[in-house]
């Protein structure tokens, strides 16, 4: 689907300012030079282009060749792969922080919790997870999006909270914010970015429950 949507996404949704807000607090917390693993990278602007301008070593993942495409024109000093976010797994190493904006809302909620739990799996203990979503109470759903359909997925605020939380890290931001894209047939919205800290436990302790 994003390979027809291609660089259309970024003109329906050119201002990210919950997207910059989010990973400038992220990167006062990371060392230099930190690892930053970008699920959902999209065209690449402006987060892994964010993080890589101020030193960070990101990878990028996107399920769509033609968004892997853009990324790699758009932040060459990152590194982008083509892979979907069920595909995370320990053989990407060992990051500093991930980030995932926007990018599980495709998922069902049984396969975005797994996910959050890969996602502790590749972090760093101590490290961070920056994600956003719509506030929305929906699992798998389909909806009109961008003129193609799509299957969607959120919960309320305070669900995505306790999700989060349960996966392993503790929220530190909540940030919601109402988004009105620009084009005609995306409607207005709420969009919901966390920073949170992975818990310091060894790895292997953690069992998502995956209750809601």
């Amino acid at each position: 689907m994003f390979d027809e949507i291609g660089a259309r996404y970024d003109d329906a949704f050119p201002h990210k300012d919950g997207q910059q807000y989010i990973v400038d607090e992220l990167l006062a917390r990371l060392p230099a030079a930190a690892q930053v693993l970008d699920v959902g990278c999209g065209t690449g602007l402006p987060t892994a282009a964010h993080l890589a301008s101020a030193g960070c070593r990101v990878t990028g993942l996107d399920v769509s060749a033609v968004m892997i495409e853009h990324a790699r024109a758009n932040v060459p000093a990152a590194t982008f792969l083509q892979r979907d976010a069920l595909s995370i797994d320990t053989d990407l190493g060992q990051f500093d922080a991930t980030v995932a904006f926007f990018s599980l809302l495709m998922l069902p909620r049984r396969e975005i919790t797994r996910t959050l739990a890969q996602l502790r799996e590749i972090t760093a203990p101590g490290g961070w997870l920056a994600v956003a979503m719509v506030e929305v109470d929906l699992d798998d759903v389909e909806l009109p999006f961008l003129g193609r359909p799509v299957r969607l997925t959120g919960w309320p605020r305070e669900h995505l909270r306790r999700i989060v939380d349960e996966a392993g890290f503790t929220v530190e931001i909540e940030d919601a914010r109402t988004y009105a894209p620009t084009a005609p047939e995306a409607p207005e919205e709420t969009q919901l970015f966390l920073l949170a800290r992975r818990d310091p436990t060894p790895t292997g302790e953690f069992r998502p429950t995956g209750t809601l």
